[in-house]
């Protein structure tokens, strides 16, 4: 069985909460921004290849001041993800200012992916461990109708400056994943966690989120093109529908096409929803050198 694993980061969104494009920007002691950790332990974890999902028009820029960076570590490869794709057999789509979500954004990798792999997000630092668990899985357990996804509690991963998404989870009895449910507008509201518009609902601290952390069999990428088709049939009149991760797994969940294991992780997510959120993130990376917790700079031979 091969051990070929690769990793998909999801790099091509705009930042409009944040204001800019926060997957450039340098938040480590030397320089490295969010996503090069994760590269990093994804390296120590045995993934083979990493592939970025970016727009067209900032490829350049990505490659010298991320890609570069780890050049020789890891199998480097971009793939992009365009805000009005054509997509076959379906015409006179509306003109879009954000792309299709998630889910399209990992079915552009179709073409560059034939093993199993991890999914990301560029601008979220998962954790070590979670890594090695994930890499392990990817090796030993990832097949057709069997996936994976990274579980992490919810109060672990809030902003302090504002609203978030996050994919709510519930679990069958054997710690599989029963259904995800796209949350929007998670936030403090006192001692409580609250989501959606005006007076909230509340939320356990200790629910169960997806933080966009995912394993897959690379035959994910057909039901993602069935199902990326439909949702825009289903959606030609509203320029902002967006076909989250978690809807297409729940669609294959509830029609028992494939078991969906969920890894627990409880390490602590930093993250850069808000541009408030960057100094907290500086703030760990610091001390995670101080501790040892990573080479400071993350890669010795390759210092900007």
């Amino acid at each position: 069985m091969s051990q070929d694993i690769s990793l998909l980061v999801l790099a091509a969104g705009m930042g409009s909460r944040y204001g800019g494009l926060k997957q450039l920007d340098a938040l480590g002691p030397h320089g490295e921004t969010i996503l090069e950790y994760s590269i990093y332990d994804a390296v120590q974890a045995g993934f083979t290849k990493v592939v970025f999902v970016i727009r067209d028009h900032f490829e350049k820029d990505f490659r010298e001041k991320v890609g570069d960076r780890f050049a020789g570590k890891i199998e480097v490869q971009y793939v992009h993800q365009h805000v009005n794709p054509v997509i076959e057999g379906i015409a006179n789509l509306p003109v879009r200012e954000k792309p299709w979500g998630t889910s399209q954004a990992v079915l552009v990798a179709k073409e560059v992916i034939q093993e199993p792999f991890g999914v990301i997000n560029a601008d979220d630092y998962y954790g070590q461990q979670c890594f090695a668990t994930l890499g392990k899985f990817l090796k030993e357990g990832a097949n057709a109708q069997t996936y994976a996804m990274v579980g992490y509690t919810l109060v672990n991963t809030l902003s302090e400056q504002g609203h978030v998404n996050r994919g709510v989870c519930k679990t069958d009895q054997e710690g599989n994943l029963a259904s995800v449910e796209e949350i929007l507008k998670i936030r403090f509201s006192g001692d409580q966690i609250i989501h959606g518009d005006v007076s909230g609902q509340v939320l356990s601290e200790n629910t169960i989120v997806s933080m966009n952390f995912w394993g897959f069999h690379p035959t994910i990428f057909q039901e993602l093109e069935e199902g990326f088709k439909k949702f825009v049939r289903n959606n030609i009149d509203n320029p902002k529908a967006e076909y989250y991760i978690p809807l297409i797994i729940d669609d294959l969940i509830k029609s028992k096409k494939v078991k969906v294991k969920v890894l627990h992780s409880e390490d602590q997510w930093y993250g850069v929803t808000y541009r408030e959120d960057a100094e907290q993130v500086k703030k760990a990376f610091s001390q995670f050198a101080k501790e040892g917790k990573y080479p400071s700079p993350l890669w010795p031979n390759n210092v900007k």
